[in-house]
């Protein structure tokens, strides 16, 4: 692995952004707080901690930042949001621009934007209203009740038998204002690393997610013992190696920068995409540090990719 430059100067004012105001505040408290750490590690000489609210406009010109290393999950920080405030203030910061996470945040966007892409997607509609729901009648059951804008499988439910639906329905629009019903599939779940690094994109080695639960929901992904983890996955060579092409394609498809993590059903030897996430957890226990360390790529040295993808969006 080659050496990883260093394209902010250590004397720059960063601030890692956290916390914030979505479903998913409590994994960026953890994400932002070892982050925050690895920067001090590194030499940057002064970063803050900066828990977003909606007075972040405020705090970030009082504290003169010039950097913001985006360590924030969900809605306000995943989607967009924050991402077009920073740019209005003149802030260079992290990972994906505006248009690239509001997309990829939103399933229904994302395989908008991949239709035309080559890479397998499963079957699904998407509600906007409830109303919308005889939209449903050529799914084949049992089927997937997802948010369009939520990720760690907030307001999921699998759904066996249309008699079921509406209610799962219903609680799936208490998180998003859009909800897709996708026709639910046996097969291995997957997830990819993506990184920009000294000019190229990579794939990281292929984590394969084994949960003790019908599926990988909330509980399976934050319940210690949940959910076992194959490191590289079990796939063949050519499955393998079309996943992490697949997964280099969507990230490129979607204008990505940075880093992303693209999650997969393989059914049979076919990926089928189920979702970009453009930050990926950075906790003791998430996927990318893991799958990064796999190629020698350490905690450290990932928050520096991370870090310095600030430099490289061009808008």
């Amino acid at each position: 692995m080659a050496k990883i430059e260093q394209l902010i100067s250590n004397d720059k004012r960063i601030g890692v952004l956290y916390g914030g105001m979505s479903n998913e505040r409590e994994v960026s408290l953890r994400s932002g707080k070892n982050c925050y750490d690895a920067l001090i590690r590194l030499g940057y000489q002064n970063v803050e901690l900066i828990d977003v609210d909606k007075n972040i406009a405020h705090m970030l010109m009082g504290k003169g930042i010039e950097v913001a290393y985006i360590a924030l999950h969900g809605k306000y920080g995943e989607d967009g949001c924050i991402q077009g405030l920073l740019e209005i203030l003149g802030i260079a910061y992290t990972g994906c621009g505006t248009m690239a996470s509001a997309i990829s945040m939103d399933k229904h966007m994302t395989k908008q934007a991949l239709c035309c892409s080559g890479i397998p997607l499963i079957k699904s509609v998407t509600l906007n209203e409830l109303s919308d729901i005889k939209k449903c009648l050529d799914l084949n059951y049992p089927v997937m009740v997802k948010p369009a804008t939520e990720g760690s499988s907030i307001g999921m439910t699998k759904v066996d038998k249309p008699e079921d639906l509406l209610v799962a329905v219903a609680k799936a629009f208490e998180c998003a204002i859009s909800v897709m019903i996708e026709e639910f599939l046996v097969g291995a779940s997957i997830t990819i690393g993506v990184l920009d690094m000294n000019g190229e994109t990579i794939a990281t080695p292929i984590l394969e997610l084994r949960p003790k639960t019908e599926w990988y929901d909330y509980e399976a992904k934050y319940t210690k013992g949940m959910t076992e983890f194959i490191l590289p996955a079990e796939l063949s060579d050519e499955v393998t190696k079309l996943s992490q092409n697949y997964a280099i394609k969507a990230h490129k498809s979607v204008m990505a920068s940075g880093m992303s993590r693209v999650d997969f059903l393989v059914v049979g030897d076919v990926p089928y995409l189920l979702e970009i996430n453009t930050i990926p957890g950075m906790t003791d226990t998430s996927d990318l540090p893991a799958q990064s360390a796999e190629i020698g790529i350490s905690y450290d040295e990932l928050v520096q990719i991370i870090l310095n993808s600030a430099t490289l969006k061009k808008h």
